[in-house]
């Protein structure tokens, strides 16, 4: 596609973005909504709408090559994913679930269930493409040094005594010659009978009459075959002309595809090249400005200051003190205001720092006389309001630099979309500007102190600044650091050891698109019913899209969204919790700690060797952020009761320091916990949910995922879906199976010999049966054990008491015995 229709999708975002705003940011503010079902149909579609957003700003940003519009178009992206993540959290706290179905809203927005899909910014890899690269080779070679060292090949292993090579030799020598003298002995026997056969024949007329019809009755069904043939062949291809099936002919993926592909990555490199144009000419225009225009600006900047010397002095009788690069220096001066007036806002603000202590008292008090005052009106009108945004400002100020720059502007001379040096001088010449004020500043109140002492010595503001700092230093308490048991070593040191411990991995090469599954169709209908569904697998991706992915790829959305600090991936095995931990690195370029207990055991032994490894673990993590800290089987380090046969190996090591080392994780640290677990019920259910504060439950495919499964997997590994096999029988009846099955299942099936027979004899769903009736399936019990175990968690049991009529969050407080009874009367 071209720069205008990349151009045309951004303008469409902005427009919708817009409309948006308009409505979260009303000039009166909305009035709570007491109705819940009404609140949360507003939330859903804001959600909606917002996320068609970010689809579109994703595109724009992956393909416009124009540098300064793509600064624009990140800083609203990143906006943008910000508030999709806050609005899920808020329909997670409204709706008590992390899952959520919103049919009716896609329907209204004619929209279809892949609109929902959460995207995955391209820039998360492409940004820094260059850093893991260097870091994959520096972990290829560690771990290639590791192979060569640890596992040495001894030369005695390798070669063979010579009377041991013999008896190879002559066992393999008689046995094909045995094979040979079977093979002969079979042809001799064939030929004896081939022979009795032609003298025992009777070559008379009837012989012949049979021999005729045996022809016809060949001829006949040879004639049916052929015709049987051609006819499925024809409708076949009716079916392909009407749109009602698929060429299997056809090439994967097609030209248009292809030729689509190529020119987005030649936009790619095109957007480099941009990149490196814009920033030479960033440093050249600031240089010249530096050179050009700098001394005006000074010269100008000084006669200002001075012209203010002489009307203060005109004005009061005395020269004024000079404003203090805290409240902004000279540019206080520059404002649009009179010599009075500064001097007023002066002397107030050193009022008020004078007067602090009471002026605090009182502030307090009127603090409190609003809570007061808000908390009646809260009584008085009860309801549901939307929570506090840290985006909307910069959503805001994306919105009217596209306004102000780029909507309409006229960019007809601009064909190959370079960047515009007017922009960048309106830029730069503010920075200058500032930076030459400093320099103003100091050399102007050195000036004054001359002025004042020309005309009488008076005193200057030194003594207060003094006072000032004094203030500053005893107010600033010096914080506790905590000790760095490393101090001494390098990152890179410390990066080696802990891959050659094994605690730190290579994620595997997988996305998270390849998490196939497909959207839940009845989750509306079953939620209308009082029956709360099991979540699709493509729920499950969105979740840890919003989760994990979207935070621990853009620092920004890290810092300001809805921390989550660690989450607990829970179902049977099979369901690939490993390989979603596994596309949350390759997603965003994450580093992968293994702190299993498994992986733990007979490493950095005793109680400072813990420390010493939680302390280089961590370290690193932050400072190669993002990382992902996954921890396998992690019902192991809560167990009620260990087994006897683990004692040994000190599953619950990690219970009591983990959970403190996690408070210490700020927004600014872009590290992730990750714990998985197919047997929740053998941990202590408290003290696991304290640790994760998102518990995803991963159930078993249900049958529209099973069918896409089954489709994909078998196309994968090298088969053909042709109209023989019947996908929605195999679906049918691989109800109860995991992904881990169906995969084994595929493998087993589609060797290589079978492969090559496909264009004579194609797949057929029988061929999937037997191996998979070999496999235990999950079986409802353990899949009701963890329903009800997930019913127990905080989430759950909220669910269970909004879905009985009980909310806690916005009960009316009036008349309390009224509202106990009608309390009670719900339940």
């Amino acid at each position: 596609m071209s720069h205008s229709t990349y151009s045309k999708l951004w303008s469409e975002a902005q427009e919708e973005l817009s409309s948006l705003l308009t409505q979260e940011l009303p000039a009166e503010p909305l009035r709570p909504e007491r109705d819940r079902v009404v609140f949360f149909q507003r939330l859903a579609t804001l959600y909606v709408r917002y996320v068609q957003i970010f689809r579109q700003l994703e595109e724009a940003f992956d393909q416009i090559v124009q540098p300064q519009k793509r600064r624009v178009i990140r800083e609203v992206l990143d906006g943008v994913m910000g508030r999709v993540l806050e609005l899920k959290n808020e329909m997670v706290e409204k709706e008590y679930s992390e899952y959520h179905y919103m049919d009716d809203v896609i329907q209204d927005l004619k929209l279809t269930p892949e609109d929902l899909e959460i995207p995955i910014p391209r820039y998360f890899i492409s940004e820094r493409s260059k850093v893991l690269r260097d870091r994959s080779k520096m972990l290829s070679n560690i771990l290639d040094r590791l192979e060569k060292v640890d596992k040495p090949k001894p030369a005695g292993e390798r070669t063979l005594s010579v009377e041991k090579a013999i008896k190879i030799i002559q066992v393999t020598e008689r046995a094909r010659q045995g094979r040979l003298r079977a093979k002969f002995m079979r042809e001799i026997q064939r030929d004896q009978e081939r022979q009795k056969k032609s003298k025992d024949r009777d070559l008379g007329k009837s012989a012949v009459d049979q021999a005729a019809v045996c022809i016809q009755k060949v001829l006949q069904v040879w004639k049916g075959f052929m015709q049987r043939k051609r006819t499925k062949q024809e409708r076949e291809e009716e079916m392909i002309f009407l749109g009602m099936a698929l060429d299997h002919d056809l090439p994967r993926p097609c030209t248009a595809a292809v030729v689509a592909e190529d020119t987005k990555s030649r936009r790619r490199t095109k957007q480099e090249e941009h990149e490196e144009d814009y920033q030479k000419s960033v440093i050249s225009i600031t240089n010249s400005l530096r050179e050009v225009e700098g001394p005006d600006m000074k010269e100008t900047m000084k006669d200002q200051i001075r012209q203010w010397f002489i009307e203060c002095h005109d004005a009061t009788g005395s020269f004024p003190d000079y404003p203090e690069e805290e409240d902004g220096g000279s540019s206080l001066i520059f404002a649009d205001k009179t010599p009075q007036q500064l001097m007023e806002e002066l002397a107030a603000k050193e009022e008020e720092e004078t007067n602090k202590k009471p002026k605090g008292k009182e502030e307090t008090k009127d603090k409190e006389k609003k809570q007061k005052l808000q908390g009646e009106e809260e009584e008085e009108e009860p309801g549901l309001m939307m929570l506090p945004s840290a985006f909307l400002s910069e959503l805001q100020k994306g919105q009217k630099t596209f306004s102000e720059v780029w909507q309409n502007r006229d960019e007809s001379k601009n064909f190959i979309q370079r960047h515009e040096a007017e922009l960048i001088k309106e830029e730069k010449r503010k920075k200058i500007e500032a930076e030459i004020r400093l320099q103003v500043d100091e050399l102007m109140r050195q000036e004054l102190a001359n002025w004042k002492l020309a005309m009488g010595g008076e005193k200057s503001g030194k003594a207060k600044a003094t006072a000032k700092k004094k203030k500053a230093s005893k107010s600033g308490k010096k914080k506790k650091k905590d000790k760095d048991l490393t101090a001494d070593r390098t990152i890179e040191s410390l990066y080696q050891e802990l891959v050659e411990q094994g605690l730190l991995k290579p994620a595997d090469n997988v996305k998270l698109q390849d998490y196939i599954g497909d959207y839940s169709y009845l989750g509306t209908t079953l939620r209308l019913t009082d029956i709360e569904p099991m979540p699709s697998l493509s729920d499950v991706r969105q979740v840890i899209a919003l989760y994990a992915v979207l935070p621990l790829g853009s620092q920004v959305v890290h810092e300001k969204a809805p921390l989550v600090k660690a989450t607990l991936l829970v179902g049977p095995s099979g369901v690939g919790k490993k390989m979603l931990v596994h596309a949350i690195c390759q997603e965003t370029g994450a580093n992968l700690f293994d702190l299993s207990p498994s992986n733990l055991v007979g490493k950095y032994p005793g109680r400072n060797g813990l420390q010493m490894m939680l302390h280089m673990v961590f370290k690193v993590a932050r400072l190669m952020q993002p990382s992902v800290v996954w921890i396998g089987d992690a019902e192991k380090m809560f167990y009620k009761k260990i087994p006897k046969e683990e004692k040994e190996l000190d599953p619950k090591r990690l219970k009591k320091d983990l959970p403190k080392i996690l408070k210490s994780i700020k927004g600014e640290d872009r590290v992730l916990i990750v714990g998985t677990t197919n047997s929740p019920l053998s941990a202590d259910l408290k003290s696991l949910c304290k640790l994760y504060t998102k518990i995803i439950l991963i159930p078993r495919p249900d049958y529209a995922s099973r069918y896409v499964i089954w489709k994909q997997l078998i196309q994968r590994n090298g088969g053909v879906v042709t109209s023989a096999l019947d996908i929605s029988s195999l679906a049918k009846i691989s109800d109860g199976y995991t992904q881990g099955h169906m995969v084994r299942v595929v493998q087993s099936v589609l060797t290589e010999r079978r492969i090559q027979q496909l264009a004579k004899r194609p797949l057929v769903a029988a061929e999937f049966v037997s191996p998979l009736a070999r496999i235990d399936p999950v079986f409802q019990d353990e899949e009701e054990a963890l329903k009800a175990w997930y019913a127990k968690t905080p989430l759950g049991r909220k669910r269970i008491k909004a879905a009985s009529g009980i909310v806690e969050d916005e009960a009316p407080k009036k008349g309390g015995k009224e509202a106990k009874k009608k309390g009670k009367k719900r339940a």
